[in-house]
């Protein structure tokens, strides 16, 4: 589906999730670092870490505890992983903990995002540090305009001041930046913020409810990108 996104005169877009794989990555990291566990202890593993990074992101959100980078709540996750599954070697939990860097991106993700920052300006906006973006990106062939992480806020998504923060380095109306995301909860908290929305789909997002509004609903990024072309 496709409309509703006539006058938009910049991009930003969600990275994990949304123009990579995330959850995928860290289960090919956690399979790599535990080669003898079956599917269903990877998943429990997995769980373990996202449980452990959103956990951790929450509370800095709400003011309980200091900000601290993706980095540093990965290697946390990731020392959580290792002590649930008796690694001990320091070399693998350390590849481990920088699983982050090197995750795929979707089919679509480079060439989607190169056709639309041909026209319009691009900014990356996620809640992966500094460190983790520089890595990422060049690995997996995502080219930008800007990107911003949550280091540059001290805080991460859903806080109101990282979408404020993208809006700031546009410099132009909130109603004229269309907000980028596989994830419902990403998109409801930058349209709070008055900026316009498009989900994407992706097998690990999280689909708006029919009480969400949106600007826009994609099948894949390549649809997103004619609809802006139009």
């Amino acid at each position: 589906m496709q409309g509703g996104v006539d006058g938009v005169e910049a991009v930003v877009f969600d990275v994990l999730g949304t123009l990579v794989d995330e959850p995928g990555g860290i289960r090919s990291a956690i399979g790599e670092a535990v080669p003898g566990a079956g599917d269903d202890r990877v998943s429990q593993l997995v769980a373990l870490w996202q449980r452990h990074v959103e956990n951790q992101q929450h509370r800095i959100v709400v003011g309980e505890r200091a900000y601290a980078g993706s980095t540093v709540l990965d290697r946390e996750a990731a020392g959580r992983v290792a002590g649930d599954a008796g690694l001990a070697d320091a070399a693998v939990v350390d590849r481990l903990a920088l699983a982050g860097r090197r995750l795929r991106p979707w089919a679509d993700s480079a060439t989607a995002l190169a056709r639309i920052g041909s026209a319009l300006p691009t900014v990356g906006l996620s809640n992966a540090d500094r460190s983790t973006l520089l890595w990422l990106s060049a690995r997996a062939g995502l080219r930008w305009h800007q990107v911003l992480s949550a280091d540059d806020v001290g805080t991460y998504k859903p806080a109101a001041q990282v979408y404020r923060a993208a809006l700031d380095v546009v410099g132009c109306e909130p109603e004229r930046v269309l907000m980028v995301a596989a994830h419902a909860w990403d998109l409801r908290a930058a349209r709070a913020t008055g900026m316009r929305t498009a989900y994407v789909a992706r097998p690990v997002g999280d689909p708006p409810v029919d009480s969400d509004v949106v600007d826009g609903r994609f099948t894949c990024l390549d649809d997103l990108a004619a609809a802006l072309d139009r």
